[in-house]
């Protein structure tokens, strides 16, 4: 330990109080200088050695970072009960997944994953049909359209998609039921064990758990089978909209997938109906939830969504939405099979499924939830072990008493006598402003690391190596943060005590998070909870050891009860930035080629270090020197900028055990064009390849070359999203794209595209109606012509929603033995034709889309993938695209 020998306090505020000592410095002593009035002798106060500090805070960081990794490897706490059994869900698991991809209208879904359904449904029928519950089952294949503002926005029309219900009850029969609900098709060339074979799986074995219980349910519980969520959640749609049964549903419980094995995570509930996350918090026996990732994912920041949107938004039903996160990186790939699911996955969230469910089946709030509706719940959990809820009404009183304490606290000791006349009050201040500006210089100085990065051409080197990541931009971050407060503290605050600075620097961190829990208390976010724990814990730390930090200052004892006053918060803090990471690094690999990765994950690590280090300024100014902890930072940023600019980090890996692939989309497609005469006025083919990550093709040209810049596309703004089959409406994620020459495409199952009928309406408009038959898949275009608009149409609820730079997207899929479809919409044509523009008043356009069968391969698709390296994920279909003028 060191001793803190300068005497200067901080004085009134102007820039001679900061100015260098004079040579009259050097004489001064501990107890004061010659020149001044005799005063009390100071006492001499402890400042830590450099590397004690570095040694203590990285000590901390990392050992608070291994129980945060610890508690995620420990999936299930304690010995399961016995009553949920993993290992016949895990067989199920493995029987659905075995038949391979199962896109809604394929046999491998409606047919082999129905058929396995019912059987294991029956075969639980007639085992419990002496117990004192009833099971009834419904398979049903409903038709319906609506719109959804997804992906910017479009309309989804379905017809025939398949439903298996199965409602378990008393014998007596129920009036009230509850819902849980999983979906077992997949996309296209992914086997879908994660997403979401598991959850059917799961709920197979909570069906047979609750059937063979003694003592009958208060409630009934519909399990509810889903066959096209990934057709934009349509098969819950028609549930909700159509069954019979939906009525007398009062509350549901939602399985989904981000990711694949691991926990899952409660990460959306309500609206309103807090009982319902207090039934969670009771009932879970492995609670992991978190009200920040509800405030995230509902800000739309992530680009997904699940059935919980359906059943809230057009069931007007409350309910809980829980999803698996980790290991995004082989969502919707081959690699999300059965053997990368860990049993103890299975076996937690079936234990949990199975409480909640029984829980809420015999609770009396769900027979009139009414009563209980309104108020939101703040909940998180700590580590896995145990959930915390509580009314966001009492939240927001804590959260404001906890503001009146740190503000009652810092006019304390602006009223003490040093510190009248408001010179506490503006160098508290000055401090603040010192670390919001580090804060901002810090940020700015990563993204111009960030950007030159990209410029090299290195983008993404961390999507396979995450701590390299970590140590090029939380080493240039820490150290750009310590190197601007150093300056403060050498130049601008002068000879002033160091104690007395970091006292201050103390106060300015509590401050800050102060002001961020008033401010996100008065918007009305549940997640203010986070700032309330980095105020409240090192507040009352601060206060137990003030007698020890005035009269020893920065001692190893106050050092280490500092930090342990600071574990609760920054341990649930560092799992909140896990969370964020393993998030947000899979989804750069699938968010388009518009959105720099290095930006978004630059932003991230730095943030999260700002964050972490606002009550690590403190021990800034309780340290003489920071030279060697910069000289560490900056060799190590060196040594990582020189590794990454040499490619040493690959960005993909095609390793069996953690892969991280690149994802290719391939249609072999044939684009026929049409004019106003209907003749056909252009038609080519060719193998249409989007990569959905920034890399775009850079790392595939020198492996392929014949996929290069030369054949990159560019948007023919004159036809529907650009005269290409884009299967969803997401042409602004991914705006570089190629088309490479091959041979037209003959589907056994052609399109058959007419129009029926155009009529001129009494009120000035034109209707046409069309009819189309074609494969379980298609999208359908309608680019209104400059001065033209829509005004109805036979789908969504009559009125053409979510004009996407004037163009409209329909979404169209079909299960099994589905009729012609036949579709009307009504224009009004222009004023004046546009000279500049396409002919006629609209473009229409429809797009199949073969995602299997024999359909779905051609000889040259054949021949290029196998050309693919290993750490890429080719998927591929063949496509059509017929463009009509009128």
């Amino acid at each position: 330990m060191e001793s803190d020998t300068a005497v200067r306090r901080i004085k009134a505020s102007g820039a001679p109080r900061y100015a260098a000592l004079d040579g009259q410095a050097a004489r001064c002593e501990d107890n004061g200088c010659s020149g001044e009035p005799k005063r009390k002798p100071e006492v001499r106060l402890l400042l830590l050695q450099e590397g004690l500090a570095a040694a203590l805070l990285s000590g901390f960081v990392l050992l608070l970072w291994g129980v945060v990794h610890l508690s995620l490897q420990q999936l299930v706490i304690g010995e399961p009960s016995g009553d949920f059994n993993a290992g016949r869900a895990r067989r199920h698991l493995e029987q659905i997944t075995s038949v391979g991809p199962r896109p809604a209208g394929s046999q491998e879904n409606e047919v082999l994953t129905v058929g396995y359904l019912l059987g294991q449904i029956e075969d639980i029928r007639t085992r419990t049909a002496a117990g004192p519950h009833q099971l009834t089952v419904d398979v049903q294949r409903p038709t319906g359209s609506f719109s959804i503002d997804f992906l910017g926005g479009f309309t989804s029309f379905y017809d025939r998609v398949t439903n298996v219900a199965v409602r378990l009850e008393p014998k007596g029969g129920a009036q009230h039921l509850m819902l849980a609900n999983c979906h077992f098709d997949t996309v296209a060339n992914s086997p879908g064990a994660s997403d979401d074979a598991v959850s059917c799986a799961v709920m197979l074995e909570v069906l047979h758990a609750l059937a063979n219980q003694s003592t009958p349910l208060h409630h009934g519980v519909v399990f509810l089978f889903n066959g096209a969520e990934e057709n934009i959640l349509q098969a819950s749609h028609g549930f909700i909209t159509q069954h019979s049964w939906a009525k007398q549903v009062r509350a549901f419980i939602n399985l989904e997938a981000a990711g694949v094995g691991g926990k899952e995570v409660v990460f959306q509930t309500g609206p309103e109906n807090p009982w319902l996350v207090q039934a969670y918090v009771h009932a879970a026996k492995h609670p992991f939830a978190s009200v920040v990732g509800q405030e995230v994912f509902q800000s739309g920041v992530i680009p997904s969504d699940t059935d919980f949107r359906i059943y809230r938004d057009f069931g007007n039903i409350p309910g809980i939405d829980l999803a698996f996160i980790e290991n995004g990186f082989i969502y919707h790939t081959k690699y999300d099979t059965a053997d990368r699911i860990l049993t103890d996955s299975i076996q937690r969230a079936g234990d949990n499924i199975l409480a909640v469910l029984k829980h809420l089946a015999t609770s009396e709030k769900l027979a009139d939830s009414s009563q209980y509706r309104h108020g939101n719940m703040v909940f998180f959990d700590l580590l896995g072990v145990i959930a915390v809820a509580y009314p966001a009404r009492v939240g927001t009183i804590l959260n404001y008493m906890v503001a009146t304490a740190t503000f009652l606290y810092l006019a304390k000791k602006a009223s003490l006598p040093g510190n009248r006349g408001g010179r506490y009050v503006r160098d508290l201040a000055c401090a603040m402003g010192v670390a919001l500006l580090a804060w901002f210089v810090t940020l700015l100085s990563v993204l111009i690391v960030a950007l030159l990065i990209t410029l090299l051409g290195r983008s993404m080197f961390w999507y396979t190596h995450f701590y390299a990541a970590i140590c090029l931009y939380g080493a240039a971050a820490t150290g750009k943060l310590i190197l601007i407060h150093t300056l403060a503290k050498n130049f601008y605050y002068g000879g002033v005590r160091l104690v007395e600075l970091g006292d201050l620097y103390f106060d300015g961190s509590l401050l800050l998070w102060c002001c961020g829990l008033v401010w996100l208390t008065q918007r009305g976010l549940s997640s203010a909870y986070v700032p309330m724990l980095m105020v409240v814990f090192p507040l009352a730390t601060r206060l137990l050891l003030t007698k020890e930090f005035k009269n020893r200052g920065a001692s190893l004892k106050y050092s280490g009860l500092y930090l342990l006053g600071l574990a609760l918060p920054y341990v649930h803090f560092m799992f909140l930035i896990w969370v964020v990471f393993e998030i947000f690094t899979p989804i750069m690999g699938r968010s388009g080629t518009e959105i720099p990765p290095e930006v978004v994950m630059a932003s991230l690590v730095t943030l999260a270090i700002i964050f972490l280090s606002s009550y690590f300024l403190h021990f800034i100014y309780l340290v003489r020197s920071t030279k060697w902890i910069l000289t560490a930072l900056g060799s190590v940023f060196v040594v990582m900028v020189l590794l990454v600019s040499a490619g040493l980090f690959f960005p993909y890996s095609g390793n069996p055990n953690s892969p991280r692939p690149k994802r290719i989309f391939l249609q072999h497609t044939t684009r026929t064009f049409h004019n106003l005469q209907g003749q056909v006025e252009s038609r080519d083919s060719g193998i249409w390849i989007n990569s959905f990550d920034f890399t775009a093709v850079q790392h595939i040209t020198p492996i392929i070359p014949e996929i290069n810049d030369s054949i990159r596309t560019r948007c023919r703004e004159d036809r529907p999203f650009c005269g290409y089959p884009w299967f969803l409406p997401v042409k602004f994620l991914s705006r570089k794209n190629w088309y490479l020459p091959a041979p037209q495409v003959h589907p056994a199952s052609p399109v058959a595209f007419s129009l029926l009928s155009r009529e001129e309406t009494r009120w000035g408009t034109v209707k046409m109606t069309f009819s189309v038959k074609g494969p379980n898949h298609m999208s359908l275009y309608l680019m209104p012509h400059r001065g033209a608009s829509l005004s109805s149409w036979s789908l969504g609820d009559g009125t053409p929603q979510f004009d996407l730079n004037g163009e409209y997207f329909v979404f169209y899929s079909h299960g099994l033995d589905a009729p012609t479809w036949t579709f009307w919409f009504e224009i009004q044509p222009p004023a004046e034709p546009d000279p500049a523009g396409p002919e006629g008043m609209i473009s229409v356009a429809i797009s199949t889309h073969y995602f299997f069968g024999e359909d779905r391969r051609t000889p040259q698709l054949e021949e290029i993938l196998p050309k693919f390296p290993i750490w890429a994920f080719p998927s591929s279909w063949v496509s059509t695209y017929d463009m009509y003028r009128y």
